[in-house]
């Protein structure tokens, strides 16, 4: 679907590049500049998926404390092993 805007934005620098007047060419290059816009966007999102974030990959607060104390344990425990 996403490559249809990119036909519509081709189809308008076509116009823009026959049509005499200046203002109806600007709007043409203006139409050109939202498909494209509008292609990049849907480009993006057949590639990389949604554009909201996943709320199931965030970490809850006693999960990340959890790990911090772990990651503490750790250093501590290296910390004693390395002194004599």
């Amino acid at each position: 679907m996403h490559w249809l805007f990119l036909l519509l934005a081709l189809g308008c620098f076509a116009l823009a590049l026959k049509v005499p007047q200046m203002s109806l060419m600007l709007l043409a290059l203006l139409g050109a500049l939202v498909f494209l816009l509008m292609w990049v966007r849907g480009l993006y999102v057949a590639r990389f998926g949604t554009l909201q974030r996943d709320i199931s990959s965030v970490i809850d607060p006693t999960e990340l404390r959890r790990l911090r104390d772990q990651a503490q344990a750790r250093r501590q425990l290296e910390e004693d092993s390395d002194t004599p």
